[in-house]
């Protein structure tokens, strides 16, 4: 094995492709408990590891915390997200609308090299806009 390369395992591999396999953008909690079942032995520690790893490597990315937990993306191609500031839903914002956010990345600006973005809009779902009512 090559130094930094790290070896596959059952649990990580699952941890992994649990979080590329849904759009919810999920917390370590939410992996456990779709895991946990499957998985004998399975901790949440474990889950909490092998997301930092992920992330380290780029295979996931953080979307910040969200609700009090830490939420993630396995999609790590930059795209924005809407966050509801009601429920904590995270939803990848529309391609029709991410096409007028575009620009080649990297530029410059003021001096300035940017060579990468998070964009994150924050409102209510229509869910909890109607609850409001």
């Amino acid at each position: 094995m090559l130094r930094g390369e790290r070896k596959h395992s059952k649990k990580r591999d699952a941890i992994l492709e649990t979080i590329r396999s849904t759009i919810s953008h999920p917390g370590a909690r939410w992996v456990y408990d779709r895991l946990k079942s499957r998985i004998p032995g399975l901790s949440l520690g474990t889950v909490y590891r092998n997301i930092n790893i992920f992330r380290e490597e780029g295979a996931v990315v953080s979307l910040g915390v969200v609700n009090g937990e830490e939420r993630f993306d396995g999609t790590v191609a930059p795209h924005p997200h809407l966050v509801c500031e009601g429920c904590g839903r995270v939803l990848d914002l529309p391609g029709e609308v991410q096409a007028g956010l575009t620009c080649a990345l990297p530029f410059e600006i003021s001096g300035f090299t940017i060579d990468k973005r998070k964009t994150v809009f924050y409102g209510l779902c229509d869910e909890c806009r109607d609850a409001q009512r």
